[in-house]
């Protein structure tokens, strides 16, 4: 068991961090680029509400409970790139207008990460299927365990790494935040526009 386990652990953490898989990095960046360091807590509920989406339909699909179009799917994860992406420069033009970020806005922030999970966790569960081993109850289940918390590890290593890009570019080359939102958000709506292109299914 120990050997599946860890199996499936490393090849989740592989997945997320592939940079194949650049469209879900892709949403862990839009996702991240208005906090800055300091705001790592709050960052850390984002990921959690993302991960608490994925990990719902993740097992759902897996376990052959719930299914859906591969197609849809590879279009929507673009989307909820898109429409963070979108959703940062209003919530930052608010907030610095206002100094604050009101609970209302902070709670459609964490509502949309656990939406936007579950459609990830669709496009996860593709790759999880392929690879999950034929066996008892127990040892699928396992095997989804494993795969949900290296996607997780993977996933806090990204946010450590965009995280950190973001102290550089504030507080080394002194670029503005609202100026660092713009173009971080701005650059990820782009690459989302076309990549709706490339998989428009209807």
């Amino acid at each position: 068991m120990e050997s599946i386990f860890s199996t499936f652990l490393t090849l989740g953490f592989e997945h997320i961090s592939d940079i194949k898989a650049y469209d879900h990095i892709l949403f862990l960046v839009a996702l991240c680029a208005i906090y800055r360091i300091s705001e790592w807590k709050k960052v850390l509920i984002l990921v959690t509400a993302f991960t608490l989406g994925h990990s719902i339909t993740l097992a759902l699909a897996a376990l052959n409970i719930i299914s859906f179009s591969t197609k849809v799917v590879e279009f929507l994860i673009p989307v909820t790139i898109l429409i963070t992406s979108l959703f940062n420069v209003w919530k930052r033009d608010t907030r610095e207008a206002t100094q604050t970020i009101s609970t209302k806005k902070i709670n459609i922030t964490y509502l949309l990460a656990l939406f936007f999970g579950t459609i990830h966790g669709m496009g996860f569960s593709n790759f999880l299927r392929s690879a999950l081993m034929p066996g008892e109850e127990d040892s699928l289940i396992t095997q989804l365990f494993a795969f949900n918390i290296g996607v997780e590890l993977g996933q806090l290593m990204i946010v450590a790494i965009i995280l950190g890009g973001t102290f550089l570019a504030l507080n080394i080359f002194k670029v503005k935040q609202r100026e660092w939102n713009l173009f971080v958000s701005g650059a990820a709506a782009g690459v989302a526009l076309i990549l709706m292109m490339d998989t428009y299914p209807f």
